[in-house]
């Protein structure tokens, strides 16, 4: 469903991803993984758009999204949640999901947003930056979702999260694949969350894959040796 063949891309002369495979199956959840500096959050850049490419294949079902600009590859049906979460923080948390609507030319939040996460109803009216940490995360997977993508790229979602709204985290992750029948590709550090979540895992080192196997063929016990120091 999603195929990125041998992608390179990097900074000015610096080549941070090279010659780097892999492809994501229909509703699958694939885990990217990686010691930090290994070219993860690159990686992400580079298939949404913000960082042109130097070289290789995107491909999103018959579209080919090498090239295009980020609007582009939404509207092909790419989700981004960048790190950091990034909310319009004087904006509405409604206000901020009918942001990802404009893509389909839509105004009014469908209720099975709603439905997926009940406190987003609950204060949507409210300022998008008075909500906590947690909240803003599904508040970015939601306006994520607006979009109706068939692929979501999460890029280390439970980045200073507190651990029992990580496992809720992962949780609304299987359960969004399970109901909408979309595929994700997920950068952690959090091992556990990892695990939780993903159906395939592949181990970056130096921008290639090192390492990548069925999540019932690997324990974290495993993946520690590789992202150790």
């Amino acid at each position: 469903m999603f195929q990125v063949s041998n992608l390179k891309s990097g900074y000015g002369q610096s080549v941070v991803i090279d010659n780097l495979s892999f492809s994501v199956g229909e509703n699958e959840t694939l885990a990217v993984l990686g010691r930090n500096g290994m070219g993860k959050t690159t990686l992400f850049k580079t298939l949404m758009g913000v960082l042109p490419g130097m070289g290789g294949s995107i491909k999103l079902k018959d579209d080919e999204l090498s090239g295009h600009e980020s609007y582009k590859r939404v509207k092909a049906g790419l989700g981004y949640v960048p790190q950091g979460r990034h909310v319009f923080p004087t904006l509405t948390v409604e206000e901020n999901i009918r942001a990802g609507l404009h893509v389909r030319g839509e105004t009014e939040v469908p209720s099975e947003l709603y439905s997926l996460f009940p406190v987003l109803f609950e204060m949507r009216k409210r300022k998008a930056g008075d909500l906590s940490g947690g909240q803003q995360q599904q508040l970015v997977i939601a306006r994520a979702l607006a979009t109706d993508p068939k692929l979501v790229l999460l890029d280390e979602p439970t980045e200073g999260i507190q651990p029992s709204i990580i496992k809720e985290i992962a949780r609304k992750i299987n359960e969004i694949k399970k109901i909408k029948k979309i595929s994700f590709i997920v950068t952690e550090q959090v091992l556990s969350f990892a695990l939780e979540v993903a159906d395939r895992i592949i181990v970056m080192e130096k921008g290639r894959v090192a390492m990548q196997a069925p999540r019932s063929e690997i324990d974290q016990a495993t993946l520690s040796k590789y992202l150790s120091v």
